[in-house]
């Protein structure tokens, strides 16, 4: 298992954008699929986009065409970029493996609010 630490979120007016970074303690090769979840106030924790170890993205519906996911593996961290942020993307993002029983922990998460 590795340990997972989120950052970079923030408060942002809409139409703004995000960069969230998520570090892991150790390697993350051997994880194939990363993802980054949000919940929101009230709601259940969902998945809004991943990636594989080849590069493969896959995103909700949601944020598709205004989120980027990437990965380091060589500095174990992924990414998230957000761009044409609205407030209904407020949340507490968190990062994980999908599934996230062969990741580690749940970390803290980072607050993600976007209001004028």
């Amino acid at each position: 298992q590795v340990q997972l630490v989120e950052s970079g979120g923030g408060l942002v007016q809409p139409g703004g954008f995000l960069r969230l970074s998520c570090a892991a303690s150790g390697s993350i090769v051997s994880i194939n699929a990363m993802g980054w979840y949000r919940q929101a106030p009230g709601k259940q924790r969902e998945l809004v986009a991943v990636i594989t170890s080849g590069g493969s993205t896959n995103y909700a519906d949601s944020v598709k065409g205004r989120f980027t996911i990437s990965r380091d593996n060589a500095k174990n961290t992924v990414y998230l970029q957000m761009n044409s942020l609205k407030p209904e993307d407020t949340a507490v993002y968190y990062c994980n493996a999908d599934p996230p029983s062969v990741g580690g922990p749940w970390g803290q998460g980072t607050q993600v609010t976007v209001s004028s």
